[in-house]
């Protein structure tokens, strides 16, 4: 499944961690620092403010 066939994310994010932290970008619609986990998905979305986060390498990574 590629990130096309996904819902439009107001921002994502490559990344190598499996683990990542988001805090909605420290800016005035920041909110607290949250952990998320991507386990075997290889993507995960912000509770807060949906931002995505993809691993580098993994079945969403078009690049």
């Amino acid at each position: 499944m590629a990130t096309q066939n996904l819902p439009e994310a107001p921002e994502t994010i490559v990344t190598d961690e499996h683990r990542v932290a988001c805090d909605g970008g420290n800016g005035p619609l920041g909110h607290p620092i949250v952990w998320y986990e991507m386990g075997d998905d290889d993507m995960v979305e912000c509770g807060y403010c949906d931002r995505r986060f993809i691993l580098k390498g993994g079945k969403y990574d078009l690049g």
